[in-house]
């Protein structure tokens, strides 16, 4: 973490924290509804955060912290700018402000990072701690070196525990995170091939989401882990030791099977447990894996099994992740929604699970269709990922025989587009577009083919797949 930010300042500006409702904002627009916020005045590529602070201030700021000076107009010295906090480095002062905060408050810190899952595993887990505890959260998709300081900074001080979402797709971006929420409990959901460019392949994925479990052996914290996971388990030996000496950290695993879990039904997932079977408002198999992570999580925190399994069963997912839901628009459609994000490995469990679905001709006589976009920050390895996707999806759609509902395929960008031209052989009921636009364009002309049909839609949120949504 950068040594760029307050300074002496932190303290005065700490003091303004708590004294005005402990609000921290970096959106200007967003200040007039938040009372007294601090506002910091971040700078990316196209745009300068300090071009904003004065209207920050005026609309009810209780300070702005500015990079390298005083806003223009605003004189040295006089009583406005005893608002502003001028340090070199505003990102840097946000995270030293968040860290502090962390540190005052001194309650339990979770944090959850992992190639797949990690956002579900992390709302189960604040669900399953809830039962006991008063429990923050990471909101959203708040995981990175912005939105962890964010989310530190939204803790209050009734709060028991915080659970804390780390993403990262470069080398050293989980260690900078840790040393700004200082986890108390780490969990890693899995690895697997998401961001290969960044972590220039899967030998740097391992390590980078390994910096978690570092920092936790490190510093006498906690790891859980996947005991059914083969790489999780040898991360684990590489950095806990059997015999845990003063100071150093330890490892607990799991697994749904201690756990009794095991899957009976996948949409909507249903799990048979020594308490009866619990139907839960997820789609998918391979949520069982984010299940058992959550309550896991809650054993160590002393949340009995039964109680963990029905905070679980009351989790509704949002935001394009594992969603189902039916048409409303007359075409009796049924769509399996995730299209947040999308990698290789994720891609993969999503389109197995869609295609081992029951099929049902009498609810759904237009078959299966499969809609993919885009994976993206695949670098060098994004050509063999997507073929190796659309091999897949090909071999399915041309293995439904005459028995079979219909199965069609529709790949979304460059990237698959290419794909399926490289595998040379056409494949009927397999199609590829340049752009979502070009699929609506397609669908819209085309639309009677798309009726009382299984719909799965994955890919990248910047393919930006949920416009089919109505049209669908």
């Amino acid at each position: 973490m950068s040594n760029t930010g307050l300074g002496k300042s932190l303290f005065r500006l700490y003091e303004l924290y708590c004294e005005n409702g402990g609000v921290v904002t970096t959106d200007s627009r967003a200040v007039a509804g938040l009372g007294a916020p601090i506002f910091f005045a971040l700078s990316g590529e196209n745009f300068d955060g300090n071009d904003y602070a004065v209207q920050a201030v005026a609309d009810g700021a209780a300070a702005a912290v500015v990079r390298g000076r005083l806003p223009k107009g605003v004189e040295a010295g006089s009583d406005e700018a005893a608002r502003y906090f001028v340090v070199e480095d505003t990102l840097a002062a946000l995270q030293e402000l968040a860290a502090y905060h962390r540190e005052v408050l001194g309650l339990p810190v979770v944090a959850l990072t992992g190639s797949n899952g990690k956002t579900t595993t992390k709302e189960l887990t604040a669900r399953v701690l809830g039962v006991k505890y008063r429990v923050a959260c990471t909101r959203g998709n708040l995981n990175n070196h912005i939105g962890v300081p964010l989310t530190l900074l939204s803790i209050r001080e009734e709060d028991d525990v915080a659970v804390v979402e780390m993403g990262a797709n470069h080398r050293g971006e989980i260690a900078d995170l840790c040393e700004i929420a200082r986890p108390d409990v780490g969990l890693i959901t899995n690895v697997g091939r998401a961001h290969l460019e960044g972590f220039g392949g899967p030998e740097g994925i391992r390590r980078g989401k390994g910096e978690l479990f570092d920092y936790l052996a490190a510093h006498g914290g906690r790891a859980v882990y996947s005991a059914e996971d083969p790489v999780l388990t040898a991360m684990v030996g590489e950095r806990f030791s059997a015999e845990v000496g003063e100071g150093s950290g330890a490892a607990v695993g799991y697994s749904a099977a201690a756990f009794g879990l095991t899957v009976v039904g996948n949409d909507p997932l249903t799990l048979r447990t020594a308490f009866g079977e619990v139907q839960t408002h997820m789609t998918g198999g391979y949520n069982l894996a984010n299940v058992a992570a959550a309550v896991a999580v809650g054993d160590y925190f002393g949340i009995p099994l039964s109680e963990a399994l029905r905070a679980a069963a009351d989790y509704m997912p949002d935001n394009n992740r594992s969603q189902v839901a039916d048409s409303v628009n007359g075409t009796g459609n049924r769509l399996y929604r995730d299209a947040y994000n999308a990698n290789p490995s994720s891609m993969a469990a999503a389109l197995d699970n869609f295609l081992a679905l029951p099929d049902s001709s009498a609810e759904f006589p237009g078959g299966k269709a499969v809609i993919l976009g885009d994976m993206r920050e695949l670098g060098e390895f994004s050509a063999a990922e997507h073929r190796a996707i659309v091999e897949r999806l090909r071999g399915a759609v041309s293995a439904r025989g005459t028995q079979q509902q219909r199965l069609v395929g529709y790949l979304v960008g460059p990237e698959f587009s290419a794909a399926l031209d490289a595998l040379g052989t056409p494949c009927d009921g397999l199609r590829a577009f340049d752009s979502v636009d070009a699929l609506i364009e397609a669908l819209a002309a085309d639309s009677v083919r798309i009726r009382r049909t299984l719909l799965l839609v994955k890919g990248s949120r910047g393919t930006t797949l949920e416009k089919l949504y109505p049209l669908l």
